[in-house]
């Protein structure tokens, strides 16, 4: 199975982490590697919250630049 490209492939290892604190907080645990035993819903949990930070980040760099 192939892993999502990366532009920046040095960004993998932030962007684990970031998916692995993202999990955590909404109580999913996963492995590092392959993570296909996971149901949906969970996935979309951990994505969901992913989104939702990035929004949030994004959102306080406005307020703080804009």
């Amino acid at each position: 199975m192939s892993r999502s490209k990366v532009n920046v492939p040095e960004a993998r290892a932030a962007l684990d982490k970031f998916k692995m604190e993202a999990a955590n907080e909404v109580g999913v645990t996963l492995k590092q590697g392959y993570n296909g035993d996971i149901t949906s819903k969970q996935a979309g949990s951990v994505g969901g919250q992913m989104v939702k930070k990035m929004v949030e980040a994004y959102e306080n760099s406005i307020k703080n630049n804009g």
